[in-house]
């Protein structure tokens, strides 16, 4: 899919209003440096933190702990929050899906809305620290917390440069091709964003023939 030069010079021209109030639609754009310059320092100053607490070893442990945690839901929340429509009262199911997700494979090319916006990022991040102290305890929850962030910041980074970054190396095009054979083939496979084994771990991968504008057979 092909963007119009203008989108370029101006990025709105390609997003299109979702919400019927003004500043909640404007929120729901963002920048794609957003994740980095928001959550940048919060990084750098949990894993500071956590020096102070623990030794260097065992905060290079729970970082990794971390970024594994973000990978699973990086792929579990695409595959089942973002592609199943919920039951909701009053009919909001597909409203919901459509609002989260939806309007992003409409719109595959929306520059301002490829990664998330801080007011949805934020409460997974204040979900993701409940679930770390619940299970790691108060003092290594916050390297597990970093992890997890920086799970999240090249999440969004990989997703912004999947659609509109040029890859240069092998590694980048085959992920690269594996988010568009998501968006231009087969939905219900290619999960993984950047974390794209647990797609073959979980039997969601495509063929190496297949190519993204061609429907599954």
């Amino acid at each position: 899919m092909t963007q119009d030069a203008n989108t370029f010079q101006d990025p709105l021209s390609a997003s299109p209003r979702i919400f019927e109030g003004d500043l909640l639609d404007k929120m729901s754009r963002v920048h794609h440096l957003t994740p980095v310059v928001v959550y940048g320092p919060i990084i750098l100053g949990l894993i500071a933190y956590s020096l102070t607490l623990h030794g260097a070893g065992l905060v290079v442990f729970f970082l990794v702990f971390g970024y594994v945690a973000w990978t699973l839901t990086e792929y579990f929340g695409h595959r089942y929050l973002f592609h199943t429509v919920f039951p909701l009262p009053f009919g909001l199911g597909p409203r919901f899906q459509f609002l989260i997700h939806g309007v992003h494979h409409i719109y595959p090319s929306d520059p301002m809305r490829l990664v998330m916006p801080p007011l949805l990022s934020g409460p997974i991040m204040l979900i993701a620290l409940g679930v770390s102290r619940l299970l790691l305890g108060p003092t290594l929850c916050w390297p597990g917390l970093a992890g997890f962030m920086i799970g999240y910041v090249i999440y969004d980074c990989a997703h912004y440069w999947t659609h509109h970054g040029q890859p240069r190396t092998e590694t980048g095009r085959m992920v690269r091709r594996l988010h568009m054979l998501h968006h231009f083939r087969d939905p219900t496979k290619g999960f993984g964003v950047h974390a794209i084994w647990w797609d073959y771990v979980f039997c969601t991968n495509y063929r190496k023939d297949d190519t993204p504008g061609t429907k599954a057979l």
